[in-house]
């Protein structure tokens, strides 16, 4: 397979494509970049980047689309050309998305326009809607991300047997309270910090209760449900005190580290929320073991929420 130009100065081709080192001068083209589990042969003179991935659902592209549209956006600074190697455009979806502020189905309909056999798996395609939703840019501490990170995650193993470590959040006993916006939760039993509420993995609610309802129920009953939030649980990221708790093991109790009283449980397969929306993984606190702590922007003194 040849090289069809996708933008001025922006290439795509086959994983096979342009192994000679001539059609890549001829074309102008200084760098490569190329997306399979193997790494090509180095070409002399030009600049390559390799991202490991299969073109499969399962594999993270998400967490490498800036790293790859730096790479390419400084070829065609320069006055030269990029080449995009792979079997899946969704990289150089993603570069369109981020340079020319096309959507993700634009984008693809862009590539599709050059490239007419231009495949992007679904797992890909949900890896665009997810980063064209973050504004082009991987960032790390969003919701988004770090749901579909514990998705990737769950999704891998069948034992978990170690984590990376930057999935887990920073337990909130061992860093001062910096945000003075953020919530803190702590046990209700022995007040020990478990989590932020920047840890919480907010979720659309489910339809509940509702479900087996012939008629829909009005939103303000729905609202005040007999004073009942729908939702009684936090779904939130791991945190470091979880660690031993997780290892080796699908599913468990998550007991507060210092009273061990019972706060809720995990389950890398997922659990169902009250709201009736189904969470994966989940990670879940009770709201009725924990309190609330607002931090005051003066000093250290914390003032429990009335």
């Amino acid at each position: 397979g040849g090289m069809v130009p996708v933008l001025p100065g922006l290439y795509v081709g086959g994983t096979e494509s342009c192994s000679s080192p001539e059609a890549l001068s001829a074309a102008g083209v200084v760098a490569v970049l190329t997306v399979d589990a193997e790494e090509p042969p180095a070409v002399p003179g030009v600049r390559a980047m390799h991202v490991r991935a299969r073109d499969e659902p399962g594999a993270d592209l998400l967490s490498r689309l800036d790293e790859c549209a730096a790479f390419l956006g400084a070829a065609r600074a320069g006055g030269g050309a990029a080449l995009v190697r792979c079997r899946s455009v969704a990289v150089v979806a993603a570069y369109l998305m981020k340079t020319q502020g096309l959507g993700w189905e634009q984008a693809l309909a862009a590539v599709r326009a050059a490239k007419p056999d231009a495949q992007v798996n679904p797992g890909f395609q949900g890896q665009l809607k997810l980063y064209e939703a973050m504004g082009c840019a991987v960032d790390t501490s969003s919701v988004l991300y770090k749901r579909y990170r514990l998705e990737m995650l769950s999704e891998r193993f069948s034992e978990p047997q170690d984590l990376p470590r930057e999935v887990f959040a920073v337990d909130p006993t061992t860093i001062c309270q910096t945000s003075n916006t953020e919530v803190l939760y702590r046990c209700r039993k022995c007040r020990r910090a478990l989590f932020r509420s920047s840890s919480i993995l907010s979720h659309t609610e489910g339809i509940g209760p509702t479900a087996f309802a012939h008629k829909r129920i009005t939103d303000s009953a729905r609202l005040s449900g007999n004073g009942q939030e729908k939702c009684t649980s936090y779904f939130i990221e791991p945190v470091q005190w979880m660690e031993p708790a997780l290892l080796g093991v699908m599913e468990g109790q998550l007991l507060c580290p210092k009273c061990t009283s019972k706060l809720g449980s995990f389950s890398w397969r997922g659990d169902q929320c009250s709201c009736g929306r189904w969470v994966t993984p989940a990670f879940q606190i009770h709201k009725s073991r924990v309190d609330e702590v607002r931090t005051l922007p003066v000093g250290n003194s914390q003032t429990a929420k009335t």
